[in-house]
C-alpha cells in the first residue's frame, strides 16, 4: 500500500479500530493488525469542501478522488481545487461582475473512474452536492454507464462541509474493505442526521443563481430581510426572517445552540463555513464555545468557491453534527479534542426538526 502523510493514515487508523469495535461486538483490533485491502473508491465533488491534506492523504493509492466543479468568472472559466479562485471570486462579487457555476462534464467522472479501476478497485461509490442545486450527479450517472467498474451514484440532498462528512464516513468504511453497498449505507447514514444553517446577507446573489425566485429577492431587499435559511431535502429554504444583521446572526447562534443541546450529551460537533467574513466566523465560534462547554471548538473553514459564488460575501453557515452514528454501523467521524492532526472535518451532521416550506424551485441550477 503507498504510504500516506503520518496524520492522515494515523486518522484513518483510529476510525477502523472504531468502526471494528462498533461492528464486531467484543472484539477490539490490535494496533499491529494489517491494513486491510481496499477494493472500492470513492469518488466526489469539489462541494464538499474536504481539507485539501486529507484529500492527499486519502487520494494516493486511488481510495479517493475529488472532481473539481468549474466557477465562470466573467469570460474565465476555473476549476475548484486546481485554481486559487477565492480572492477572484470575492473581487467579482464585490464588483457586481457574472459568476457562474456548472456542473462537472461527464468526462471528468469517467476519467476518475477508469483511474479507480487502474489502482486494482472492484467498484466506485460517487457521492455529489445536492441533485437540486447542480446537475453534477447527473453528470456522475451518465459517466457510470459509459464504464466496465460498477459505480454507485448517490445525491446527498445537501452541500458544502455535510457533503464532505458523508464521504469521510464512506471513505472509513471503504477502507476497511465494506462492498459498495455497504459503503453507500455507510454514507446515508451520517446525512440522515444532517443539519445544515445558514445566513446571508442578500439574497441576491442565491437569486442570480435560479437558487431562489426573483420574487423572494425582491422582498428581502424592499424590507431589509436578513434570512435565516438551511438545506432541507436537498433544496434551499427559509426558517426565519430577520430585520437586521446583528439579530440574524444571533438568532443564527441560538438555532445552533438549540440542535446541538438536543444531541446526546458530549456528542454534538460544529463546523463554520464563511466567504470574505472570517473574523466574524471567529466571533460566532466562540461564542458557541461559551454556550456549549462541552462540544469540541467549531472547525472553520471557508465555503468553496462553487457555493460561495451563489451565497455571495458575508455568508455564514453552521453545520450541527455528533461525532458517532447510532446503531449497528457506528463510527466516529468527528475532531474531538484528542484525534489526531491534521483533524477532518467536524462530525456528520444530522436532520433536526422542520426546516420550514421549499423556496421557489431553482430554474438555473448547473446544467
Amino acid at each position: 500500500m503507498i504510504d500516506r502523510e503520518p496524520g492522515a493514515w494515523l486518522w484513518l487508523k483510529d476510525h477502523l479500530a472504531r468502526l471494528r469495535q462498533a461492528t464486531v461486538p467484543g472484539r477490539v483490533p490490535s494496533a499491529a493488525e494489517p491494513a486491510v485491502v481496499v477494493r472500492t473508491a470513492v469518488v466526489t465533488d469539489s462541494a464538499a469542501a474536504l481539507p485539501a491534506d486529507w484529500v492527499r492523504g486519502f487520494s494516493l493509492d486511488g481510495r479517493l478522488a475529488v472532481v473539481p466543479m468549474p466557477v465562470m468568472v466573467g469570460n474565465e472559466i476555473y476549476g475548484e481545487g486546481e485554481d486559487d479562485i477565492a480572492e477572484t471570486i470575492a473581487v467579482a462579487l464585490a464588483a457586481a461582475t457574472p459568476v457562474k457555476t456548472s456542473r462537472p462534464s461527464p468526462g471528468q467522472f469517467e476519467q476518475a473512474y477508469l483511474a479507480a479501476a487502474r489502482h486494482g478497485y472492484e467498484a466506485v461509490v460517487s457521492i455529489h452536492i445536492s441533485g437540486d442545486l447542480s446537475g453534477t450527479a447527473d453528470s456522475a450517472r451518465i459517466a457510470s454507464a459509459r464504464v466496465g467498474i460498477p459505480v454507485e451514484v448517490l445525491d446527498t440532498r445537501t452541500v458544502g462541509m455535510a457533503q464532505g462528512l458523508a464521504v469521510q464516513s464512506a471513505v472509513v468504511a471503504a477502507a476497511d474493505g465494506r462492498s459498495a453497498a455497504e459503503v453507500r449505507r455507510f454514507a446515508e447514514e451520517r446525512l440522515a442526521k444532517t443539519k445544515v444553517y445558514f445566513y446571508v446577507p442578500s439574497l441576491e446573489q442565491l437569486r442570480r443563481g435560479g437558487r431562489i425566485g426573483a420574487a423572494a429577492s425582491l422582498l428581502g431587499t424592499m424590507l431589509a430581510i436578513k434570512p435565516i435559511l438551511a438545506v432541507d431535502g436537498g433544496k434551499i429554504v427559509p426558517l426565519e426572517k430577520i430585520r437586521s444583521a446583528a439579530k440574524a446572526v444571533a438568532r443564527l447562534e441560538e438555532l445552533v445552540v438549540a440542535d446541538a443541546a438536543e444531541r446526546p450529551h458530549g456528542e454534538a460537533r460544529l463546523a463554520i463555513h464563511h466567504f470574505g467574513n472570517q473574523s466574524e466566523a471567529e466571533l460566532l465560534a466562540s461564542r458557541l464555545a461559551v454556550a456549549l462547554p462541552d462540544t469540541p471548538p467549531a472547525q472553520i473553514s471557508s465555503l468553496p468557491a462553487v457555493l460561495a459564488a451563489h451565497a455571495g460575501l458575508g455568508v455564514l453557515a453552521v453545520i450541527v453534527s455528533e461525532s458517532t452514528v447510532c446503531g449497528a454501523s457506528a463510527l466516529s467521524q468527528g475532531p474531538a479534542a484528542d484525534e489526531p492532526s491534521p483533524p477532518p472535518p467536524a462530525g456528520q451532521p444530522r436532520q433536526a426538526g422542520q426546516a420550514g416550506q421549499p423556496v421557489q424551485a431553482d430554474p438555473g441550477k448547473d446544467r
